[in-house]
């Protein structure tokens, strides 16, 4: 089990304290270190801050949104970072939601199967510098021939040679068939909850990963004497992205957990947060919920917990703090 630190977005402002705490999680074993981005900072920016402060440890987008960048121009953010941080870039990739796609991009959001890989496949094209990159997908084409064209666009072949040719590419994903595909053509899964015991949630999802695939799993880990106190942020966190991600009948996270057994709980909670009454759609997440998909209380009882996070596909455990102080405690429960 490896460690991941996640920064997520930045909100109001930037994070002051980023490069130290992410210089702490690479003194104390961390794995990887990811950044966000929504309809405010962007990933690529952050990460790069990141990586000219760090040496060793991963970096990764968790995750960049499709929408935002045409295919070619994300091989090329990627392709740049993997070169400047020698060889520590992972793309992290996810289609957002409706809201998100065509409320902040100005993009459509359908079929967003089949963009995705697309979206994938031109960006290995592009990396694997083979020749110069052309698609006849409906979404991405290269050369573009649609309306606007005036008939001069030309295949090209990326010039800077990448540092590597497979830049390992995650995705985020939650319903079945995307994770299905994930599994098919990614190097990797970012899922936004997972809990270790409901494997059975994904698993025949998961049948056709190759060898080498990993899972980074968002879980919440605090060492507290208080559980309930502990979990009140994991709550917080679950009642804004079941309740306020996405409309009614369109939200990827409330479908999540009602296939993890809390249908009738997921909706309770959509109903208050759409209702405008966001204190009692967080109060509405059942504790037990949040407990199953986070590390929260004493160490003995995380430790505890830990073996089914170990008994399950879960290559990393994806933490978010900005305390560095905390770095050494956690790296020592999980990593011994």
């Amino acid at each position: 089990m490896k460690l991941a630190l996640t920064f997520g977005y930045w909100g109001a402002a930037p994070h002051a304290d980023a490069v130290a705490v992410a210089q702490e999680a690479e003194r104390v074993g961390f794995d990887s270190v990811w950044v966000a981005e929504s309809w405010g900072n962007d990933a690529f920016t952050y990460l790069a801050w990141i990586a000219a402060h760090t040496e060793r440890i991963r970096l990764g987008t968790g995750v960049v949104q499709m929408a935002a960048r045409t295919p070619s121009a994300t091989a090329m953010a990627a392709m740049t970072l993997d070169h400047l941080s020698g060889g520590r870039m992972i793309l992290g990739l996810g289609v957002s939601g409706p809201q998100v796609v065509e409320g902040w991009y100005g993009r459509p959001s359908d079929k967003p199967l089949a963009r995705t890989r697309e979206y994938v496949q031109i960006i290995r094209d592009a990396l694997r510098r083979e020749g110069p990159l052309t698609s006849d997908g409906p979404f991405y084409p290269l050369p573009y021939r649609g309306e606007g064209s005036v008939g001069l666009g030309k295949p090209l072949k990326i010039m800077t040679h990448p540092l590597r040719a497979e830049i390992p590419i995650f995705l985020g994903a939650e319903g079945p068939k995307n994770v299905a595909q994930t599994a098919r053509i990614a190097d990797g899964w970012l899922p936004l909850y997972y809990s270790p015991y409901r494997q059975e949630v994904y698993a025949d999802q998961l049948v056709d990963a190759k060898p080498g695939f990993e899972i980074t799993a968002l879980a919440q880990l605090t060492i507290t004497d208080d559980v309930s106190a502990g979990l009140w942020p994991v709550r917080a966190m679950l009642g804004f992205y079941i309740g306020g991600m996405g409309a009614k009948g369109q939200n990827y996270h409330t479908k999540l957990m009602a296939r993890m057994g809390y249908e009738a709980e997921a909706l309770r909670v959509q109903e208050l947060f759409f209702a405008g009454r966001r204190d009692e759609a967080i109060a509405a997440v059942p504790e037990s919920f949040a407990d199953e998909i986070s590390l929260v209380g004493p160490p003995e009882r995380i430790r505890d917990k830990l073996a089914a996070w170990r008994s399950s596909p879960v290559t990393s455990l994806m933490i978010s703090t900005h305390d560095p102080a905390a770095l050494g405690r956690i790296a020592e429960l999980v990593l011994g």
